[in-house]
């Protein structure tokens, strides 16, 4: 039988369990709105402006899709009705980090920079190609005079980081390890990786080991920040690499 507690931090509050059907219903109705936004208003915003998608990616993509999963994370948590003062560190487990999170982040981290070079230089060998940006993130290399566009890219990087992370692993994976226990990763990761299947197969291929290990060592180590960790520590380095043209 599914209970409706489960065990967020040092104490036992209720969190409502989440089985397969929603989970695949909420990330594919988040996968949804990301494609409306990808595949619809960035390219014809892009089309009418003259402007590269890349700009529109952060503003769409940062206030159209990440902001509002911030939102819906902060709805779904109010209609659990936690205590204020246990909501960031025992229901969304927003804890301080300890020496083991930090060598768990990091070396996560490392194996999917790695994992990830390789899938990309095996599906190049293939002829599968070798584009990690797709067309609504498309942009030229940045140059001088071009440089604002880190600036640009800063906020949206917090937005998306936290707007996934809090929704995903702060709310929703807990949800899932009510109803499924210690393989409640699993369910996160396939929840995630429909998600992204805006981005096209080639790069939802390359990001396969951080679709699979980030919710993995989230739900081992029971602090969403490593997943923050992971997140930006894989993020942030792979878009001003290919920003500055050296990927």
């Amino acid at each position: 039988m599914e209970s409706n507690e489960g065990m967020v931090g040092e104490a036992r509050i209720r969190v409502p369990p989440m089985g397969w059907i929603h989970t695949l219903a909420g990330f594919g109705a988040a996968g949804l709105l990301l494609f409306v936004a990808t595949h619809g208003l960035i390219p014809l915003l892009s089309a009418h402006t003259g402007r590269e998608p890349i700009l529109f990616w952060f503003l769409i993509g940062g206030f159209g899709v990440f902001a509002p999963l911030l939102m819906a994370g902060h709805l779904l948590i109010r209609r659990e009705g936690h205590p204020r003062n246990r909501l960031w560190t025992k229901r969304l487990r927003f804890r301080r980090m300890s020496r083991s999170d930090w060598a768990w982040g990091i070396g996560a981290t490392i194996v999917i920079g790695i994992l990830g070079a390789g899938i990309q230089a095996a599906l190049g060998a293939l002829g599968g190609g070798s584009d990690l940006h797709p067309p609504f993130m498309a942009f030229e290399p940045l140059s001088p005079g071009r440089y604002w566009i880190l600036a640009a890219w800063l906020p949206f990087w917090v937005l998306n980081i936290m707007g996934e992370e809090v929704l995903w692993r702060g709310v929703v994976l807990p949800r899932q390890e009510v109803a499924l226990g210690p393989k409640a990763w699993i369910a996160n990761a396939c929840g995630w990786l429909l998600f992204h299947a805006a981005f096209g197969w080639y790069l939802v291929i390359v990001l396969l080991p951080i679709l699979i290990i980030l919710p993995y060592v989230v739900q081992r180590r029971r602090n969403s920040w490593v997943g923050v960790v992971i997140h930006a520590g894989v993020n942030g380095p792979g878009f001003i690499a290919v920003a500055l043209g050296l990927v």
